[in-house]
């Protein structure tokens, strides 16, 4: 079923079974989305469009049955728990349409040796080792702590066994956590996330099991280490995932010339930034041309550092676009991409960010418009 407003429940529920509609939540001071019955986007892209509207473009849109003020997703890893950048003075979490926690496993996790952060030309390798204090610490501490009236917060659940993934699941769909994005493609540990997530049968596996732990929308994060992510997605959205986060980090290293070792303690580490936003646009397109049929949207993600940059990702078929390793140098960054493609949408009369998603015009698809 679509996750989207369109009056059908999100996919199957806590026993597997269809789940009851969710109404969005708006936030304070956006225009509600009346009912939300509004059809799809443009190439049923899982959006809606803001028919209260007047007057200019809207960065409004649905995700999963959630009201998103921005298409913009602060990304996993990259604002701890949500209040980190909250101190910087200008930064609002309001920016953004969603804010996606810090991975959290079942048990508190010291995380792997240092080296842990190395920067690389146009990128940055990361193998921070899922670092965490536990769920019942987030649950409990953290979560509390947060200002849900600001922005969507989207919990990410790692594990290294499908148990684990299933009981931190189920930890959260007892929180007021608006969403869950399942972390199968962590290429910094050495175990759990990158195993599952480069094998569609154990992608599914966790996908389905975690499914039948919570009526929350699930978001499957791909990864781009894997052979075919268009099958990988398609058995993903067939076990019950209600959205796709693409793409996780690459793996990559780096080697010190005068010791001859790594530099980074894992040896390994999860490549993000500008040099990873061709392959990240390209997969994109990939996972759309499957996940559309499905009507299930996508956060495209990685190198979004401008406008142009979220525009692409957007037009290649996601519906929100991912920020991640350009708050660490520009933590005002999502301002600056709202007023862009805010700019964009009115520059060529277009009321809704939605109407772009998926338009992208490739030789064949040109081709079939000019025969029809």
């Amino acid at each position: 079923m679509p996750c989207m407003s369109s009056g059908q429940p999100p996919r199957g529920g806590a026993a597997g079974g269809p789940r009851g509609p969710q109404e969005p939540r708006a936030l304070p001071g956006a225009q509600v989305l009346p009912g939300a019955q509004v059809p799809p986007g443009p190439q049923d892209s899982g959006a809606t469009k803001d028919p209260a509207a007047e007057g200019g473009s809207s960065l409004h849109l649905n995700f999963c049955g959630l009201d998103f003020a921005t298409p913009l997703v602060l990304l996993s890893g990259c604002v701890g728990f949500g209040e980190e950048y909250t101190r910087i003075e200008g930064f609002s979490n309001r920016d953004a349409g969603a804010i996606v926690l810090k991975g959290t496993t079942g048990k508190p996790r010291l995380g792997n040796p240092p080296h842990r952060v190395y920067e690389t030309p146009a990128g940055m390798l990361n193998a921070i080792g899922l670092q965490n204090p536990g769920v019942d610490h987030v649950v409990r501490r953290i979560l509390p702590q947060l200002d849900f009236s600001e922005t969507r917060f989207i919990a990410n659940v790692s594990g290294s066994t499908v148990e684990e993934y299933v009981e931190v699941t189920r930890r959260f769909d007892q929180s007021p956590i608006d969403a869950i994005e399942i972390n199968i493609s962590c290429p910094n540990v050495k175990e759990g996330g990158v195993a599952f997530g480069n094998y569609p049968d154990m992608s599914a596996q966790v996908v389905e099991a975690c499914r039948r732990v919570t009526t929350k929308p699930i978001i499957t994060k791909l990864s781009p280490n894997q052979t075919d992510i268009r099958e990988n997605a398609r058995r993903c959205i067939e076990a019950g995932s209600d959205g796709l986060a693409v793409i996780n980090t690459m793996m990559g290293m780096a080697i010190d010339v005068r010791t001859r070792r790594p530099v980074i303690g894992n040896v390994q580490g999860g490549l993000s930034g500008p040099a990873i936003k061709p392959i990240a646009l390209l997969k994109v397109h990939q996972v759309y041309e499957v996940a559309r049929r499905h009507h299930v949207p996508i956060i495209g993600q990685g190198g979004v550092t401008t406008a142009t940059d979220a525009l692409e990702f957007i037009l290649a078929g996601a519906t929100a676009v991912g920020v991640g390793t350009a708050l660490f140098y520009d933590p005002m960054v999502c301002k600056k991409i709202n007023a862009g493609i805010t700019e964009y949408l009115h520059e060529n009369g277009l009321r809704n960010v939605t109407e772009l998603v998926g338009t992208l015009r490739t030789a064949a698809e040109a081709a079939v418009e000019k025969v029809d």
